[in-house]
């Protein structure tokens, strides 16, 4: 058998997350994509199949900072956008991703804005 890549790894991985964690309305789900420069967030409501909210370190507003500061102001952006939408709880989604980090700063921050997890 042929040796899987760290991206078939990780989609493995956030195959197995996503048969245990589903967002509703009241606790939507915080969903997490990451690439090499930018990070992103999504509160999504899966009953529906519609986001609540997103923010990613791509907005003006947090271009020009560290990946890992970049990360963190994501996750507080996210969690006012959930504040806004009527939401205090979520469920942890990290897409796979290792939690440590990046992934780690961003849950830290959305918990400093505010969500429950």
């Amino acid at each position: 058998m042929a040796k899987m890549t760290p991206r078939e790894a990780r989609l493995r991985r956030h195959r197995r997350i996503r048969g245990k964690v589903h967002g509703t309305a009241a606790r939507p789900r915080l969903c997490i994509t990451r690439s090499n420069l930018r990070i992103y967030a999504q509160l999504i409501d899966d009953d529906r199949g519609h986001t609540v909210a997103a923010a990613g370190s791509h907005e003006a507003a947090l271009k020009g900072l560290a990946k890992g500061e970049a990360a963190t102001a994501v996750g507080r952006l996210i969690a006012e956008r959930g504040k806004a939408a009527g939401v205090g709880a979520v469920v942890f989604d990290r897409g796979g991703y290792l939690y440590h980090g990046r992934v780690r700063a961003l849950a830290e921050g959305a918990r400093e804005g505010g969500l429950e997890f």
